[in-house]
Formats: structure tokens, sequence, C-alpha cells
């Protein structure tokens, strides 16, 4: 399927604001913007907060945001009602999740991890355990294993279902980072102990937007959130001394909840409310398929070229990978770059067309085959990449 004009999906891309004269391909980083998010926005500033002031916590509904949000998440990584709680960061979120985990699993002290994750889903657990790489293969006396469902550097998908068996098997608890997945394909985690996802990147929900957490139902009467803030209380307005966790996912709220960026997520929302996943996830291995024909040997592919067993994404390696994808961005084709040589390329089938494909291989061809990026300007670093 490499035709424009069969694409199912293909009315979904006058709904975002997207570059004129230029391929965003970025999709896996920060998604583009849905038209329909600067009337939410406005009307979050001007109606709620500007008209109904304070009482736009009761009447606008701020204050149950992160259960009806986390709600309207749910069904985008395959979790049931009441399971997922909206809010805060996925680094705040992961390290919910994993300090949760150790405390229903007392006497075992180990995370697993890979190593090649993205660094803060490390960084946040660093003090909480002894960190051990799943390329050790050791899951027996783990407290928590913690890995992405897609590797952010190369798009290399893991078995969730498979891995969820053997980590719960051996007596740990199993939480995924779906960062890199959910709104690219078919998640599911319903089987596992715990989630964090963000929503700016295929979400669409814009940069700063919340991120999730999802608890499996059977830990919601058990599980801890050592983040006890006031919105997790079991009676927040009661303004009592000590805390006391609310029932079920409500005990992993935080606290006061980012109602603009809410207001950008919902707006979000109401896209994917209409989108078939499985037509989102045959689109998406038919964008990256081409690309990765398109390219051919100019590169070396870092992606794994089964799309099975991949993402949303295609990584390449290029010893001056920098230079090239600044070069590459100069002339209209939005990629990234992840130290230390590799250039991505996501592939949001939302907006994505096939000819964007076929124009983004012609350009990172032209910049290749006649050594633009030696250009000296384009080796100096920006502060994000």
């Amino acid at each position: 399927m490499f035709d424009d004009d069969r694409d199912p999906l293909r009315h979904f891309r006058d709904e975002f604001v997207l570059p004129d004269d230029g391929v965003y391909l970025a999709g896996n980083s920060l998604g583009a913007l849905p038209k329909a998010a600067v009337g939410r926005v406005g009307q979050a500033v001007e109606q709620e907060w500007g008209r109904e002031l304070v009482g736009g916590w009761n009447s606008a509904g701020w204050y149950e945001q992160p259960l009806t949000v986390g709600d309207r998440i749910a069904p985008l990584i395959g979790a049931p009602p009441g399971s997922v709680v909206a809010g805060n960061t996925t680094s705040i979120a992961i390290y919910q999740a994993v300090s949760a985990a150790l405390r229903l699993r007392p006497g075992r002290r180990v995370i697993v991890v890979d190593r090649a994750n993205f660094p803060t889903d490390n960084y946040m657990v660093q003090g909480l355990g002894e960190l051990r790489d799943i390329g050790e293969g050791r899951f027996d006396d783990a407290a928590a294993v913690l890995l992405s469902e897609v590797d952010y550097r190369t798009g290399e998908r893991r078995d969730v279902r498979e891995t969820t068996a053997r980590a719960q098997e051996a007596g740990a608890l199993m939480v995924w980072d779906v960062c890199h997945s959910v709104g690219a394909l078919r998640v599911d985690v319903s089987a596992a102990d715990f989630a964090v996802g963000c929503t700016y990147k295929y979400v669409n929900a814009g940069p700063g937007a919340p991120a999730f957490l999802y608890v499996n139902p059977r830990h919601h009467a058990t599980a801890e959130n050592v983040l006890s803030g006031w919105h997790g209380h079991a009676e927040p307005f009661a303004f009592e001394p000590g805390y006391r966790p609310a029932n079920g996912i409500r005990r992993f709220a935080v606290s006061t909840p980012h109602v603009l960026s809410f207001a950008a997520l919902e707006a979000a929302l109401d896209i994917w409310e209409r989108v078939d996943l499985d037509q989102v996830r045959a689109k998406s291995m038919a964008l990256t398929s081409l690309f990765v024909d398109l390219v051919g040997d100019r590169l070396e592919l870092a992606s794994p070229r089964d799309p099975q067993r991949r993402g949303s994404q295609v990584s390449f390696r290029h010893p001056h990978g920098y230079p090239v994808m600044r070069a590459l961005i100069e002339r209209g084709v939005h990629g990234d770059f992840r130290a230390p040589d590799i250039l991505r390329f996501g592939f949001a089938p939302l907006y994505t067309r096939f000819a964007d494909v076929r124009e983004a291989a012609g350009r990172l061809a032209d910049v290749l085959d006649r050594e633009l990026w030696r250009d000296p300007r384009y080796a100096a670093r920006l502060a994000v990449t």
C-alpha cells in the first residue's frame, strides 16, 4: 500500500498544521499541532479560566481531568477504564511505578533495565535499587523490570506479551515505557503491572503535554504512591494533617493538573477516538518500508529491516550524522539526531503521506550524493539535537 489515494487515513491530514514546503518526519519526537487544539486551548483560556475563574474546577471538570482523560487514553494502550491516570511527566510516572513495584516486592532490590532505555528511565531509578542490564537475562531475583516497547534510537520493537510473561513468572513486576509506541501501533499493556507514556509524540498533544500512568487493577488496593500529593488523598478537601490514599487509580494522582495542557490533549484525543489503530499500524509499516527501500544502501540501516520488529520510525547510522541531519532540515525535511551517530525519522500515519516519503528520500539522497553536509556551519551543535 504505497498509494495516497487509497489510504483510509488520508482525510486526517487535513486536521493538522503542517509545513507548506517541507516534510515533517519528527512525529516520534514532537507531534504536529491538531488544528482543533487552537480553539480548544482558547476556550480553556477565555471561557473556562477567563469567565468561570476558580469555578472552573467544578463547572469545567478540571479537578477530574486526570481520571477522565486517563479513561480516554486507556483504549490506546489496551487498558480497561479506571486504570490510567494522566498528568505530571514521564519521569515522574516512572519513579511512581518502579517505587510502587519495589514496595510490592519487599526483600527484592534488583531492577532490570535496558542500558539503552531512554536515559530518563534509568536516571529516575538509579537511586532506588541495584540496576541490572537485561542483557544478563536474569529476572529471578528482580523486583521490577523496566523496558521500552520501542527503542528510542533504533525503533526496534520488543515483544510485550512474551517479556511480560517471563518477568512475572520469575516473580518480578513488569513496567513498560510506551512513549515511542502509543499512537503509532496497537499497544496492549493490560497484562503488565505498570506502564507509563507521554502524549506529545504520536498522540500530538503538544510540547509539555501530560504523561500517563497505568496501574493494573489487581494492584489498586495494595500499590503505594510514594509521591503522596494531595490530589491522591482520599478526601483532599478535608485538608487532614495525615495522608490517606484514595481508592483505585486516583491514589496515583499527585498534584494540580496542568489545565491548559490538558485542553490540547483533549483536542488530540478527539481525533484518536475516530481512528482505527489497525489501519495506523498497517500504514506505519508501509511508510517505513518504503523509506527503507528508497534510501537503499546510501546509509547504514540501524532499525530492524522486518517492519513487524520496529515501531513507526526508521534510523540510520552515519559517522557525520549531525551535520547530515542539519543539512537535511535546512532543505525542509525534519528528522532528528541522537548521539553518537543516529539519524531518526518518525512516520506519523495520521498525517504523513507516501508522497512525503518519496520527497524526503529524494532530498536526503541529494544531501548525501552532493555531500552538502560538509558545509562547516552544519557542524555547530544546537542546544537540542
